[in-house]
C-alpha cells in the first residue's frame, strides 16, 4: 500500500534530480528553458542536453519511485498481452503491456510520472498497472515491431489480389465514368508500357502539331509524338486530380503525388507540372515501392569496395556521404545502407526532399520549406528524437553541413548526399559551404561518388579497337598501355530498342578519410588533401573504375569517356 501510494504521489522529476545529486539547479533551469522551447519532456531536455546519460536517469527513477527498471532488449514478450492495448493508447501513453501479475499488470513506460496515463491506463483495462521503467527509444522500436495490423494487411491483400485477377491494371479511386474511359485507357497504357520498359520518367510535352511522350530509359529519353494534340489537356487535368492539385490553375508550376498498381507493381508517382507555349509540360517520376528490400548488393559495387563500405557503416558515429550528379544512384545506395542498418535495435530518421521510398520502422521527415520546414530545422528536432542513425536527404548549405557534421560527432551515424563531381573534392565542397575545417577533418568517415554506366546489350555486341585519341586518353587513365586490347559496343537490337545498351551498373569510389587526409583538412590545404588521398592503397578514381568495366566488357568506350568528361582534367589521372 505504501509503495502505491508512494508512485501515486506527484513527483516531479526536476526536484528527484537535483535531490540526488544528478544535476545541478543551474542546469535544472536551463532544462527547464529548453523545455518550455522546444515543448519536449523535462527528462528528455536533461538527456539531450548532456546533463545526465539515459541511463542513469532510468536507474534513479527505478531507485526512487521504487518501481522496477526493464532492459526491452532482454525482454521476452507475451504478443498476445501486448495486443490487448490499442495501438493507438500503446503510442499516445508511450506505453507497452509487460506482464500479468496477478491481478494486476506491469507496463512499460517511457515516463512511469505521467500519472494521467497511468489511471487512463487502469480505467481502459479494467485492472490495475503497475509501471516499469524502460528506454523511450527501446520502447518506439517495440510498438513498430508488435503492432504490424497483420489481420488487416492479410484482408486488404486478398481484396487486392482478387482485383488483379480480373485486371493487370489497378487505377482505384478515380471515380471514372465513360466519358473518361478513353483517357484513362491512354493513361493505363503508358504507365504499362513505362513498367515494362523499365522507365524512371515519363515526360509528356505538348508541341504546336504534335505530343510528345518520352521515357527516360537506361537515363536516355526515348520519344514516341502522338497527332492528337488536343488530347494533352485532357490527360493533364485527369494526372492533376489524382495528384490532388488545382485544375483551374494552369499558369503556375504545381507538385503532387499519387500511387497505382500496375502488374503487381506498386507505383509512387510523383507529378510536376510546368507551363509552356502550347499547355502544360508533365514529369512523372516512376518509383518502384514494390522493388522489394535494397540490398548493397544489389548496387553492383565491387565486392572488396562493399565490404570496406560496410565496415564503415558499423561504425557508430561519423559522417559517410555519397556524391554525384542527379540520377547518378545516390538514393539507391543510400537506402540499400540504411535498410542493412534497420533493425529493432537502431532509431533512424530520414529527412528527404521529397520523401522517395518508404521503410518501415524508419521515421521519415519530407521538407517543406513553404512552411519554413528546412532541411536544417528537422535536423535540429530529429536530434532530439534519440536518433541512432539519421539520414540527411542533401546537404544544401551551411547550417545544415554544420548541424550534421556536429551531430556525427556526438555519437551519430550521419548519411547524406552533396552534389560535386568526385570524392575528392566533397571535402573540400563542404568547407566551402562554410563548415569549419576542423569539423570536417573530425566527423567525415568516408565519402562515396558514383556514376550510372549504360551495360552493353549481350545480344548484340561486338567487338571494336579505340581510334588513336580515344587510346591515349584510356592510357592516361590506365596508367599502362592498351594496344591491342579489345573494347565491346553494342549494334543496336529490338532486345535494346536499338540503343545498344540494355540496363546500367554503378561506377563507384570510395576514399576513406585518414590521418594525413584530416591533417591537411584542419590545415586548409586542399593540394595536401588530394596528395593525400592519392596516396592511400585502397582509393581507385571514378575514370578507372569505369575503365575496368570497359575492360571486363560491360560497358563501352563512349560510356568511360563520358564519365571521364564529367571530372575535373586534375583528377581524371
Amino acid at each position: 500500500m505504501d509503495g502505491g501510494d508512494k508512485r501515486r504521489r506527484k513527483v516531479r522529476l526536476g526536484d528527484l534530480l537535483v535531490q540526488n545529486g544528478l544535476i545541478s539547479e543551474g542546469q535544472l533551469q536551463l532544462a527547464l528553458d529548453e523545455q518550455k522551447r522546444s515543448g519536449a519532456k523535462l527528462g528528455r531536455a536533461v538527456v539531450d542536453m548532456g546533463f545526465i546519460s539515459e541511463q542513469k536517469l532510468l536507474e534513479a527513477l527505478s531507485r526512487q519511485l521504487d518501481i522496477p527498471w526493464v532492459d526491452l532488449r532482454q525482454f521476452r514478450f507475451n504478443e498476445a498481452l501486448i495486443q490487448r492495448l490499442p495501438e493507438a493508447l500503446a503510442r499516445r501513453f508511450r506505453a507497452i503491456l509487460l506482464v500479468q501479475e496477478g491481478d494486476s499488470l506491469l507496463v512499460g513506460m517511457s515516463d512511469p510520472l505521467d500519472l494521467f496515463a497511468l489511471d487512463e491506463l487502469t480505467r481502459l483495462l479494467g485492472q490495475p498497472v503497475r509501471p516499469a521503467v524502460v528506454r523511450e527509444g527501446d520502447l518506439v522500436d517495440c510498438l513498430d515491431r508488435f503492432y504490424r495490423r497483420s489481420g488487416e494487411i492479410a484482408e486488404l491483400a486478398g481484396q487486392l489480389d482478387e482485383r488483379l485477377e480480373e485486371s493487370d491494371f489497378d487505377f482505384s479511386g478515380l471515380s471514372l465514368d465513360n466519358s473518361d474511359a478513353p483517357v484513362v485507357r491512354l493513361l493505363q497504357m503508358l504507365f504499362e508500357d513505362a513498367v515494362q520498359m523499365k522507365a524512371s520518367d515519363i515526360h509528356i510535352e505538348p508541341d504546336e502539331q504534335v505530343l510528345r511522350i518520352r521515357q527516360r530509359i537506361d537515363g536516355v529519353l526515348n520519344e514516341q509524338l502522338i497527332k492528337e494534340t488536343r488530347i494533352a489537356s485532357a490527360l493533364v487535368m485527369r494526372l492533376k486530380i489524382m495528384a490532388g492539385l488545382d485544375i483551374s490553375e494552369k499558369r503556375l508550376p504545381q507538385d503532387g503525388r499519387f500511387n497505382i498498381r500496375v502488374r503487381n507493381h506498386s507505383l509512387d508517382v510523383r507529378v510536376s507540372t510546368m507551363p509552356v507555349q502550347f499547355g502544360e509540360s508533365v514529369v512523372l517520376r516512376l518509383l518502384d515501392q514494390s522493388a522489394g528490400v535494397f540490398r548493397l548488393e544489389g548496387t553492383g559495387m565491387p565486392a572488396e569496395m562493399l565490404a570496406r563500405l560496410r565496415l564503415l557503416l558499423q561504425r557508430p558515429h561519423g559522417l559517410v556521404l555519397v556524391t554525384g550528379p542527379t540520377g547518378s544512384g545516390k538514393t539507391t545506395t543510400l537506402y540499400a545502407g540504411l535498410s542493412e542498418l534497420n533493425s529493432p535495435e537502431k532509431k533512424i530518421i530520414t529527412v528527404e526532399d521529397p520523401v522517395e521510398y518508404r521503410l518501415p520502422r524508419v521515421n521519415q521527415v519530407q521538407v517543406n520549406p513553404k512552411i519554413e520546414l528546412t532541411f536544417a530545422r528537422v535536423l535540429r528536432a530529429a536530434l532530439r528524437q534519440d536518433p541512432d542513425i539519421v539520414l540527411v536527404g542533401e546537404i544544401r548549405d551551411q547550417e545544415t553541413a554544420e548541424i550534421a557534421l556536429r551531430a556525427a560527432l556526438t555519437g551519430h551515424l550521419v548519411l547524406s548526399t552533396l552534389h560535386t563531381n568526385d570524392a575528392l573534392t566533397s571535402p573540400l565542397r563542404l568547407i566551402d559551404m562554410g563548415a569549419e575545417p576542423f569539423l570536417v577533418a573530425n566527423a567525415l568517415n568516408a565519402v562515396v561518388a558514383q556514376r550510372l554506366v549504360r551495360r552493353v546489350c549481350e545480344h548484340c555486341r561486338v567487338e571494336e579497337a579505340p581510334g588513336e585519341r580515344e587510346l591515349r586518353w584510356l592510357e592516361a587513365i590506365h596508367g599502362a598501355p592498351l594496344a591491342g586490347r579489345r573494347f565491346v559496343r553494342g549494334n543496336g537490337c529490338h532486345q535494346c530498342h536499338n540503343t545498344g545498351y540494355l540496363g546500367r551498373i554503378g561506377v563507384y569510389e570510395l576514399l576513406e578519410v585518414d590521418g594525413a587526409m584530416a591533417a591537411a583538412l584542419r590545415r586548409h590545404d586542399p593540394q595536401g588533401f588530394i596528395d593525400a588521398a592519392r596516396t592511400q592503397p585502397h582509393y581507385r578514381p571514378l575514370a578507372a573504375s569505369a575503365l575496368d568495366y570497359a575492360l571486363a566488357g560491360l560497358t563501352s568506350v563512349e560510356e568511360v569517356l563520358r564519365v571521364s568528361a564529367s571530372l575535373s582534367d586534375g583528377l581524371v589521372v
